[in-house]
């Protein structure tokens, strides 16, 4: 059976909230009954777009999550609600019977993702519904999808082995829950930019009092006496290595080039992100006296 399952890219989302707009343009003042009542226009945001800054001054990065409702495999609301209220299709898609769930507040504070909002004028929870009403039309996307102008939001209709083999080729992932019987329907690339940390930094080097960037730099990020990671620096001299788990430790940065002596520091990853400043080598005595 083929369900549907939405991939989000960290990497391609700008935070221009065309999904948000694009959601309460379909949901707010229009009732869909079977599928959900009417959005508020304000309090709601059925599409959540989540933000994190990473490093600090000056080397900074930001970073957008957008979160809908994660139509999970084995969803708590459909636990926590009474005369089932709260079901999930065979297409994968989780549904609040907009009539059935009136006064069963319960259903918001089930959810682990806070992504089921309660509505005080009507007194039900409402969540993103994947527009299950166009997708029963034919539409092969939801309105948040069809708005994304970057790619980050894309959707599909898989068989399981198919979603395996997706998984495994664009190394998806899942965000917060790793329960295999709560399995959310919405996987993301390039996670890691939201949830790990990065090591940063700059070479310069000074020469006849004049200081400057060293770019084709090699850089090698070292831990346990192992090479975690290479990168070369920049035309700025900037360096940056990410997807590194919170308190992993100490690590070594070995800096080497032709023309400029060795020079290695040692840093810490702890709970954020970090700049190693600027890392500073020295010409090479082999290189300025040509030997």
């Amino acid at each position: 059976m083929k369900k549907w399952c939405m991939i989000i890219d960290i990497e391609k989302c700008e935070n221009c909230n065309n999904c948000f707009l694009a959601c309460k343009d379909e949901h707010c003042g229009n009732n869909w009954p079977g599928y959900s009542g009417s959005q508020p226009l304000h309090g709601q945001r059925w599409m959540n777009i989540h933000r994190k800054e990473r490093g600090k001054f000056p080397i900074i990065d930001a970073s957008y999550l957008p979160m809908p409702c994660m139509h999970c495999e084995d969803p708590l609301c459909v636990k926590a609600a009474k005369n089932k209220a709260v079901y999930k299709r065979p297409d994968g898609i989780v549904i609040i019977d907009p009539e059935k769930a009136k006064g069963q507040k319960q259903i918001v504070s089930a959810c682990p993702y806070s992504a089921i909002w309660w509505n005080e004028e009507t007194q039900t929870p409402q969540k993103c519904t994947f527009c299950a009403h166009l997708l029963d039309q034919g539409w092969k996307v939801p309105r948040c999808v069809q708005a994304c102008p970057t790619g980050a939001l894309s959707f599909q209709s898989l068989e399981e082995n198919e979603l395996k083999e997706l998984i495994k080729t664009q190394k998806l992932e899942v965000f917060g829950r790793k329960n295999k019987s709560s399995m959310p329907g919405v996987y993301y690339k390039n996670l890691y930019r939201y949830t790990k940390c990065f090591i940063a930094g700059s070479v310069a080097a000074k020469k006849d009092k004049v200081e400057d960037c060293v770019a084709d730099a090699q850089v090698k990020l070292i831990q346990n006496k192992k090479i975690i990671n290479q990168a070369t620096t920049n035309a700025f001299g900037d360096f940056k290595f990410d997807n590194l788990e919170k308190n992993s430790g100490r690590y070594k940065i070995i800096i080497t080039h032709d023309k400029f002596e060795q020079n290695e520091i040692e840093v810490e990853i702890m709970e954020k992100s970090l700049s190693a400043g600027v890392i500073w080598i020295m010409p090479s005595l082999i290189n300025n006296t040509g030997r």
